[in-house]
């Protein structure tokens, strides 16, 4: 397995077309994944005092976080605009390698900064409705 660059894991968001087609979200600097998984115990007195887990059960999430710099794309308008409604939309994780992650995410948090001398950036939190897939 080789390293792959962070410069390639990108954010992408859908056109709603049908088939769809998916926007780079411009001026991002840092992109970050997690996957979480609720645990089900099962364990029981016939466990030998070890706690056991049920494979498959319990809820799992994406959540992505991602900072950037504001570039005012369309991209980033219309995750503004997903934010300022509440509204899901369809999104991708594109990697290097080219593995690609795909589902529909609800924007839960999207902040914006920025400094008297600095550039206007920009930070946003997903969280995923749904399953998750490998496109």
């Amino acid at each position: 397995m080789t390293a792959q660059k962070g410069s390639a894991f990108l954010l992408k968001i859908s056109d709603g077309g049908a088939p769809a087609s998916y926007q780079t979200v411009a001026g991002l600097r840092t992109t970050q994944m997690s996957v979480t998984g609720e645990t089900v115990v099962v364990t029981s007195k016939d466990s030998g005092g070890w706690r056991e887990l049920l494979s498959g059960a319990g809820v799992r999430a994406v959540s992505v976080s991602a900072a950037g710099i504001f570039l005012g794309s369309a991209a980033e308008a219309q995750v503004r605009a997903n934010a300022m409604a509440g509204t899901l939309d369809d999104y991708q994780l594109s990697f290097e390698d080219g593995e690609k992650l795909q589902g529909r995410f609800l924007v839960q948090r999207l902040d914006y900064a920025g400094d008297f001398n600095g550039e206007r950036n920009y930070t946003l939190q997903l969280e995923s409705s749904g399953e998750v897939v490998s496109a």
